[in-house]
């Protein structure tokens, strides 16, 4: 078999794939087109592609992330997926091995899913590793000392929150909160306050734009949809200050999850965490005023990646580079 040459995230929100010597060779959304066929569903799209039909095509077209939950169950489309990302990467079946990026909550069964669609794509060997290590690792922080870190993962489908020393999780969980729940909400609260219909895309870009934890946040966007009573085009101008509401329930239960975490932690531990701060990565990390919202909200002091987006798969990209840390992780999995 050959050396690990792939790291890959295959997320709610994106996929990532990163190559050995080379850098993150691709990111696009973990998506898929299928519409029905006599036959059965036909995929239409993938990818950017798919990305690009959300909201603007035929009703009998299904979107969808087939690894929502992390776990792979759809095992047919994940590997459709799966090997389309790694057919534009210069993979080489059965020969490239991968390490590939997990949440670290995941059950036996959930971890055998992953591994099915890893050989269903021929992959080559494949061994799982948590997200939370390669975010450490990112960020530029040793994971193979007896130093402490805790790491706070925010991604588009969960959030993982987990100790980390000697290369091993301590304590970890893993929670139903990422950016698509988020979109959701944000959908249901303009519905029952402004009777506006909108799709997920609109939500989503109302999030990136003008979502923020701040109390009184002045951004505001002007968004179009479809009126709830009489179903014509409907205008709206929402407001930060409005979107709060939508929002600010999700990190308030990641922050009730940091706090419960770490008071069952020995006090000698929890120094540590002090002393290197709560590391805080994933896309979800980029909604304006969170830093100052944990701060406000949190008894401890907390570090924001610069890069939350890609410190993740960046830090699996520099664990494929060295052999005797990988092989450290491998061993404690």
């Amino acid at each position: 078999m050959g050396k690990f040459k792939y790291a890959i995230e295959m997320g709610g929100a994106y996929t990532c794939i990163y190559v050995k010597g080379e850098g993150l060779a691709l990111k696009e959304p973990t998506l898929i087109a299928a519409e029905p066929t006599e036959e059965g569903y036909k995929v239409v799209a993938m990818g950017i592609d798919a990305k690009k039909l959300v909201g603007k095509t035929k009703d009998n077209v299904e979107i969808f992330t087939p690894s929502a939950s992390g776990d792979h169950s759809n095992y047919e489309y994940s590997v459709i997926l799966l090997k389309h990302f790694l057919s534009k990467v210069g993979f080489k079946p059965y020969d490239d091995s991968a390490i590939f990026v997990v949440p670290c909550g995941l059950s036996a069964k959930e971890k055998t899913n992953i591994l099915n669609v890893c050989e269903g794509a021929n992959l080559g060997r494949v061994e799982l590793v948590p997200s939370v290590l390669c975010s450490c690792i990112g960020a530029g922080r040793s994971v193979d000392t007896s130093k402490v870190n805790m790491v706070v993962d925010i991604g588009g489908t969960t959030t993982d929150v987990a100790v980390i020393n000697m290369s091993n999780i301590l304590k970890g969980a893993t929670l139903g909160i990422g950016g698509k729940r988020i979109d959701a909400s944000i959908c249901d609260f303009l519905a029952y306050t402004q009777e506006l219909i909108v799709g997920l895309p609109t939500a989503e870009l109302l999030k990136n734009e003008v979502g923020s934890l701040y109390t009184n946040d002045t951004l505001n966007m002007e968004i179009t949809g479809v009126d709830v009573r009489t179903k014509s085009p409907k205008t709206a101008v929402m407001l930060s200050s409005d979107l709060r509401s939508a929002i600010e329930p999700f990190y308030r239960e990641i922050v009730r999850t940091i706090d419960t975490t770490i008071n069952a932690l020995p006090p000698e531990i929890v120094a540590d965490i002090i002393n290197s701060k709560i590391l805080i990565v994933g896309g979800c990390a980029k909604i304006q005023g969170l830093e100052n919202y944990l701060k406000q909200n949190l008894n401890y002091p907390i570090e924001l990646c610069e890069d939350v987006d890609n410190t993740t798969i960046l830090g699996a990209g520099k664990l494929l580079a060295d052999a005797q840390l990988l092989a450290n992780i491998i061993k404690n999995l």
